[in-house]
């Protein structure tokens, strides 16, 4: 199974771009899919590949989405931090 795992383009490039995960972390992408995306840009990434681009918010839901399931697995989740639209 691939997760797709949003990241912010930090130095954009013809064929590859410098990326920036959630957590800081940056990673050489490769962009053949989605072609040059200017820095600043959103995309979704799968094995070191850009897929698709995104829009912040989209980004921002992936992300939150990917840290509930992350500490769903310690055994302690807090579903209103991350989806504050779920609790009522």
């Amino acid at each position: 199974m691939c997760v797709g795992v949003p990241m912010k383009v930090v130095e954009s490039g013809l064929f590859q771009s410098i990326c920036e995960d959630a957590k800081g972390a940056r990673h050489i992408i490769d962009t053949m899919l989605t072609g040059e995306q200017p820095e600043g840009a959103w995309v979704l990434t799968f094995l070191g590949a850009a897929r698709e681009v995104l829009d912040e918010n989209t980004a921002k839901q992936i992300s939150d989405a990917l840290a509930a399931l992350e500490e769903a697995m310690t055994g302690n989740v807090q579903v209103e931090k991350y989806f504050p639209d779920l609790v009522k």
